[in-house]
């Protein structure tokens, strides 16, 4: 996954691999495979730059894993506009007794 900001200021994450332009209108326009559009702050060169080192951080995981029989998973560098308070310092229980919350059915978009 990515970090993105929309033009309000809020990040989240697309996944590269769903990506299917990236429009400079001036503003940056990320349009989906299924057709969801994301405007968003950062540049068009700042988003090739991020899926280019999304897929090195999968290939070169990956090579880790062919060579080594384990691989460490590499972190995402820090979005540059984020601020900790999002971010967990200390785990949770379910962290640690490796019980995880249902997931949650995925719906299809409404044309």
């Amino acid at each position: 996954m990515i970090l993105v900001t929309r033009l309000n200021g809020s990040v989240f994450a697309v996944n590269p691999d769903l990506v299917q332009r990236v429009d400079a209108t001036p503003d940056t326009v990320i349009t989906l495979v299924d057709g969801a559009k994301f405007v968003v702050t950062e540049t068009l060169d700042d988003i090739v730059e991020r899926v280019l080192a999304f897929r090195a951080r999968v290939v070169a995981t990956a090579h880790a894993l062919e060579e080594t029989g384990t691989a460490d998973v590499l972190e995402l560098p820090a979005h540059p506009t984020s601020d900790s308070s999002h971010t967990r310092s200390t785990p949770t229980t379910s962290d640690t007794d490796g019980d995880l919350p249902a997931p949650t059915p995925l719906h299809r978009r409404r044309p």
